[in-house]
C-alpha cells in the first residue's frame, strides 16, 4: 500500500508490485490462541515505547452518509440510508458544504492519508447516468486540496449507500446486476479521479452489507430476507469487487498506479477454555466473518470449509472459473477493527459460545498467518464516546492509544507487516444504529449550529502528538538509574495483617501426668500433685520464632506492623486489659530487637470492623466523638510504657480512609495523633529515644490530559484533598491552603457539604502543627482523573473529578494498575509542597497470581518501584518497605 514496505520484508514488497498476492493453505492461524496465551508475562503486557516504521502511514477517515450532509440537494439522489433512516444524516457534519475545514482539520492532525467515500446516489442520483456535475466539482474539489497539502487519499467507492433507486428496481445487492451496475460506477469514478488517487476500497465491511443489510435487517435497507439472503448477497458482493479489481487491473492501473483492495471488518474472539475444541469454535466464528469473504480473496476463491460444512446446501457455490476470477483480487488487506462491530453487529450464533475481547494485535497476527502474511493496512479503527461529551473524550483517547500500542506490538513482537493506520473518525457525524448517541470524532462538532465549526478534541492533540513522533519513542526518565541508596537507608517489609498466635507451650501447665502405656495409651492427670507455677516468656510463643526467622531470612533491617487496639484494650479503655496480647506484642517486638531488626510500630490502623476501634468506641460515634481522642491517648500511653524500650518508630494512625471522614472526624483524628505526639514527645522521648509520626495512603493522581488545565486543577485537587486533608495541618502551615478553603466554601454554597474542613482554635493550630517526626507514606498505584462526568459511577461529586483506568497499563491479577513511575512522582510532590522532611515509604506491594509458581509480576513490581525511588530526587528518603504477609 505505502510506497515502500517495512524493513526486512522485500519479499512482500515485490509481492505487493506483483498485483497478485502469494497464496497459501488456510488455517495457520489457528495456532495464535496458544501462541499468545504462552508468551511471558509480565513482559508481553508492558506497555511498548517505540517508534513505527519510517514510511508508516497515519490517517483519518470518514464515509460519506456519516458526513456530508446535504441531503437532496445539488441533485444528489437518495440511498437506502434516507429510506431507512430518513434525515438522519441530512445535516450531520456538513462536509459537502465544508471541504475547506475538513482539509484545514487533517492538516492541523499533520495525516499522510485521508480515507473517504463517494457517495454513489450523489455521482449518479439515479444509480446510472447520468452524471451529477455539481457531485464531480465537490469530489474534484476535495481530491485537489488534499493534493496540495501533500495528503493521500484513500477512496472507498461503497460504503453502505446504496442509491434508492436501484434498492427499489432490484432488491439491491440480493440482483446480480447491481454487480453490473456497481463496475460501470467504478468504471466512471476510475476515470474521473483516477489520476488523482492512488488507493481504492470496492466495498466497506461486506459482512455486515451482506447480514444486517439484507438477512437481518439491522442496517440498510433493513431487509429481512434470512441467512439464504446474507449469503447471495455475500456471493454477490464478492464477485463484484472482482470485477472492479480486475476492471483497474485491466484498464486504469498501467497509467494511474494505484493499487485495490476490499475494506473488511472483524471482531477477536477468545476460547472460553483453553482446550481444542473451544479453540476450533473460535476458528470457526473468524471463518464466518472475516474469513467469509478473505478465504476466498486471499487464498483459492471459495468459503472456508467450516463453512462449507456447516451450511450445505445454504451456502451458494462457485464456478471454478469464478473461483479462479475472485482469487487474488486484493494488493493488499485492508482491515476495519473496532467499534462498528465489536461488541456490538457480530451475529451472536457466529461467535459458537465464545466470549469476543478487543485484542487488535491477536487479529493482526491471526491474518498474518491465515493469509501468507499480506500487507495489511488498517483502514478504521478506534472506539466511541457518549453524545453529551464535546471536547475532553478521554475514552476515546484510552481505545485509540490502546489500539495503536496493538499495531506496534504486532509489528515490533509479532512481525506482522502493517503498514499503516486510520482513526475513526475525522468528525463527529451520523453513527448508524447508534444515530447520534455516541461521538467517534476526533474533532467535535455542534450538529445543530448553523456554521458546523469543528473543535479539537483531546483526541486529536493525542493523535497529532502521535503522528508527530511516528508512535511513542522511549521516554529518558523511564530508562533504568543505576545507583545506590545511602548506607544507613532502611530496607524493611510490612505486614498490615500480623497473625498473632497466643497458643503457649505445654511446658507451663503445673499438672503431673503419666502415660496409661496398657489400656488407654494417653496420658492420665495426677491428682493433688503438681509443679511450681513459673512466669512466662517469650519463649513460649512459638509462633513468634518462626515469624522472626521468616524475617531474618530477608536480612531487612525493619518490620512494620500495626496494633489491634480491641484486642488490648477490648471496652476502650484500662479497664479490661488482655494481658496475654500485649505480653505477645511486647515479646514479638523484643524479638525483632535482638536479632538487629527495628520494630516500626502502628498505633492504629483503619479496618472494616468498626474502623478498626473497639467497640465501645465505635457505638458512640467512632472519631466524630471528641471522647475517642481521650481513650486513643489513653490507649497510646499503655503501649510507649510496656513496648517503647523497644520501638523506635512510632506511627500513630496508618493509613487513615480520609475519603470516609467526617469533617469531625478529621477534626478529632488530627488531635488524636497531636496529643499522642506530644505526650510521646514530652513523657517518653528523652528515655526511649524514638520518633513518631503519621502515615498516608499516598497514591500518584495524573491529570488523563496533562496539556489540558482542567485535568490538572482536577489531579491537583485530587492530591490536596486525599493527602492534604490530614497533612496540610501537620506539615503545612497550622490551616489549610487558600485553594482549599475556597473548594470547601464553594461546595457549600451549592448547599454540599461533603468537602468541609474543619476550623481550628488557635490552640489546636499549636497543638496540631509541626507534630511529626518524619513523612511517613503508603504508596501501591496511580490513578487518573479528569474533570469530565461521562460515566457516573466512577465520578466523585465530592472532588468532582472522575477517577479512570488506563487500559495500557499493566494489571495485577486484581486489577491494580501497576505504575512505577508515579512513586518517583508522589515523593517529589511531598518534597515541593512540605520540604526536606525526612520521608518514609512504609508500604508498597502488589497482588500477584497466587497459582503462579514464579511470582513474575511482584518482582518486577519490586525492581522498578526500588528504581523509581532511586530516580526520586529526594535525599532525605530514608526507607522502603515492601509488603508481605507472614505465615
Amino acid at each position: 500500500m505505502p510506497p515502500a514496505a517495512p524493513s526486512g520484508l522485500p519479499l512482500l514488497l515485490a509481492l505487493a508490485l506483483s498485483c497478485r498476492p502469494l497464496l497459501g493453505e488456510p488455517g495457520a492461524g489457528a495456532g495464535t490462541w496458544t501462541r499468545f496465551e504462552r508468551l511471558p508475562s509480565p513482559a508481553d503486557q508492558l506497555f511498548l515505547y517505540d517508534t513505527f516504521p519510517a514510511a508508516f502511514l497515519w490517517g483519518a477517515g470518514s464515509a460519506a452518509p456519516q458526513v456530508e450532509g446535504a441531503w437532496g440537494q445539488d441533485g444528489a439522489g437518495p440511498s437506502v440510508w434516507d429510506a431507512f433512516a430518513p434525515r438522519a444524516g441530512a445535516a450531520a457534519a456538513d462536509s459537502y458544504r465544508h471541504a475547506e475545514r475538513d482539509l484545514e482539520a487533517l492538516s492541523l492532525l499533520g495525516v499522510s492519508h485521508y480515507r473517504f467515500s463517494l457517495a454513489w446516489a450523489r455521482l449518479l442520483p439515479n444509480g446510472t447516468a447520468p452524471v451529477n456535475a455539481a457531485a464531480v466539482r465537490y469530489y474534484a474539489r476535495l481530491l485537489s486540496g488534499l493534493r496540495q497539502r501533500g495528503i493521500r487519499a484513500v477512496v472507498t467507492l461503497y460504503h453502505w449507500d446504496l442509491p434508492q433507486r436501484l434498492q427499489d428496481l432490484y432488491g439491491g445487492w440480493q440482483h446480480p446486476a447491481v454487480g453490473e451496475l456497481f463496475r460501470d460506477y467504478a468504471e466512471l469514478c476510475f476515470r474521473l479521479f483516477g489520476d488523482h488517487v492512488r488507493d481504492w476500497l470496492t466495498l466497506d465491511s461486506p459482512y455486515l452489507v451482506a447480514w444486517h443489510g439484507y438477512a437481518t435487517g439491522r442496517l440498510a435497507p433493513g431487509v429481512r430476507g434470512g441467512r439464504e439472503a446474507g449469503y447471495r448477497v455475500a456471493h454477490n458482493l464478492l464477485k463484484a469487487h472482482a470485477k472492479v479489481w480486475h476492471l483497474y487491473n485491466d484498464h486504469f492501473r498501467p497509467t494511474q498506479r494505484g493499487q485495490v483492495s476490499i475494506a473488511l471488518s472483524s471482531h477477536w474472539i477468545k476460547p472460553q477454555q483453553m482446550i481444542e475444541s473451544d479453540i476450533k469454535e473460535c476458528q470457526k466464528s473468524l471463518d464466518f466473518v472475516l474469513g467469509w469473504f478473505a478465504k476466498p480473496i486471499f487464498i483459492d476463491g471459495d468459503y472456508p470449509e467450516s463453512m462449507r460444512t456447516n451450511l450445505s446446501s445454504t451456502l451458494p457455490e462457485f464456478t471454478e472459473e469464478e473461483k479462479k476470477f475472485i482469487r487474488g483480487t486484493a494488493d493488499f488487506f485492508a482491515l476495519s477493527f473496532g467499534a462498528t462491530m465489536s461488541f456490538h453487529l457480530v451475529d451472536s450464533d457466529m461467535k459458537f459460545q465464545q466470549p469476543e475481547l478487543l485484542s487488535l494485535r491477536q487479529l493482526l497476527y491471526w491474518i498474518s498467518m491465515e493469509y501468507n502474511k499480506p500487507q495489511i493496512f488498517i483502514v478504521e479503527s478506534s472506539w466511541f464516546v457518549s453524545g453529551t461529551i464535546k471536547t475532553d473524550d478521554f475514552t476515546y483517547v484510552n481505545y485509540l492509544k490502546y489500539l495503536i500500542t496493538d499495531t506496534l506490538k504486532a509489528i515490533r513482537y509479532d512481525g506482522v507487516a502493517v503498514i499503516g493506520f486510520t482513526a475513526w473518525s475525522l468528525m463527529d457525524g451520523f453513527e448508524w444504529l447508534r444515530g447520534y448517541s455516541v461521538r467517534r470524532g476526533l474533532f467535535y462538532i455542534d450538529f445543530h449550529s448553523h456554521d458546523k465549526k469543528l473543535m479539537v478534541k483531546s483526541s486529536a492533540l493525542f493523535y497529532q502528538k502521535v503522528i508527530k513522533e511516528n508512535g511513542f519513542p522511549p521516554v529518558p526518565e523511564n530508562e533504568p538509574l543505576e545507583g545506590t541508596f545511602p548506607c544507613n537507608f532502611a530496607w524493611g517489609v510490612t505486614d498490615i495483617s500480623l497473625q498473632i498466635d497466643t497458643t503457649q507451650s505445654q511446658f507451663l501447665d503445673p499438672n503431673v501426668y503419666v502415660w496409661d502405656v496398657h489400656k488407654t495409651k494417653k496420658l492420665i492427670k495426677v491428682d493433688g500433685v503438681g509443679a511450681p507455677k513459673r512466669k512466662p516468656h517469650c519463649v513460649d510463643f512459638a509462633a513468634i520464632r518462626l515469624q522472626i526467622s521468616l524475617l531474618q531470612e530477608m536480612h531487612i533491617t525493619h518490620f512494620h506492623f500495626s496494633l489491634i487496639w480491641p484486642w488490648i484494650l477490648p471496652l476502650g479503655n484500662e479497664t479490661v486489659v488482655n494481658h496475654t496480647v500485649l505480653f505477645y506484642y511486647e515479646c514479638f517486638v523484643s524479638e525483632l530487637q535482638r536479632v538487629n531488626i527495628t520494630p516500626v510500630v502502628a498505633l492504629w490502623q483503619p479496618k472494616v470492623e468498626n474502623e478498626g476501634l473497639p467497640l465501645s468506641l465505635a457505638q458512640h460515634g467512632g472519631w466524630e466523638n471528641p471522647q475517642t481522642v481521650q481513650a486513643f491517648v489513653a490507649y497510646a500511653k499503655l503501649c510507649f510504657k510496656k513496648l517503647g524500650r523497644h520501638v523506635k518508630f512510632w506511627i500513630t494512625m496508618n493509613e487513615p480512609e480520609v475519603e470516609k471522614l467526617t469533617h469531625k472526624a478529621v477534626r478529632n483524628l488530627l488531635k488524636a495523633h497531636a496529643e499522642g505526639w506530644h505526650l510521646y514527645d514530652k513523657k517518653f522521648r528523652k528515655t526511649q529515644k524514638g520518633k513518631i509520626s503519621i502515615a498516608f495512603h499516598a497514591d500518584w493522581v495524573e491529570p488523563a490530559f496533562p496539556f489540558l488545565k482542567n485535568d490538572e486543577d482536577a489531579a491537583a485537587r485530587v492530591l490536596e484533598f486525599d493527602i492534604g486533608r490530614l497533612a496540610e495541618p501537620i506539615f503545612g502551615k497550622s490551616d489549610y491552603t487558600d485553594v482549599m478553603r475556597q473548594r470547601s466554601h464553594q461546595r457549600n454554597v451549592l448547599g454540599s457539604h461533603d468537602l468541609q474542613l474543619p476550623y481550628f482554635s488557635e490552640q489546636e493550630r499549636k497543638l496540631i502543627s509541626g507534630s511529626f517526626d518524619f513523612f511517613a507514606l503508603s504508596h501501591y498505584t496511580t490513578v487518573l482523573v479528569n474533570s469530565e462526568n461521562d460515566n457516573p459511577k466512577a465520578y466523585d461529586y465530592h472532588l468532582q473529578v472522575q477517577r479512570l483506568n488506563d487500559i495500557t497499563w499493566l494489571r495485577s491479577p486484581r486489577r491494580t494498575p501497576v505504575v512505577p513511575w508515579g512513586l518517583r512522582k508522589i515523593l517529589n510532590w511531598v518534597k515541593n509542597k512540605y520540604g526536606d522532611v525526612p520521608i518514609y515509604i512504609l508500604a508498597s506491594g502488589i497482588d500477584d497470581d497466587p497459582n503462579a509458581i514464579e511470582d513474575k509480576l511482584r518482582i518486577y513490581y519490586l525492581e522498578n518501584y526500588i528504581n523509581e525511588a532511586l530516580k526520586g530526587n529526594c535525599p532525605l528518603l530514608r526507607s522502603m518497605y515492601l509488603n508481605i504477609q507472614l505465615a
